[in-house]
């Protein structure tokens, strides 16, 4: 999936390519409201900039490798604990 900025680049371009490219100022103007356009229509979506996702991400590899290591901890604790003795009922 493109980023929003290589989105509306991409959108720019095969509009621009439509229009014939040949007469600037209605190709700006026109460039400039379609990405105000593409821009609001991004605002009111829920998403997040490359950079808080991948930031996002980092904390979650380092959650997960201290899981891992809480997790190696604990089973090397559970197998330093002596056999569980069987659990007996008392008959009265």
């Amino acid at each position: 999936m493109l980023a929003p900025k290589a989105f509306l680049d991409a959108l720019t371009d095969q509009a621009s390519r439509l229009l014939g490219g040949n007469t600037l100022p209605p190709r700006q103007e026109f460039e400039s409201q379609f990405r105000t356009l593409l821009q609001s229509a991004f605002a009111r979506l829920d998403l997040v900039s490359r950079e808080e996702f991948d930031t996002q991400m980092a904390v979650l590899a380092r959650t997960r490798a201290k899981v891992d290591a809480l997790e190696a901890q604990l089973a090397e604790f559970e197998a330093r604990l002596p056999a569980a003795p069987a659990t007996t009922t008392r008959q009265d």
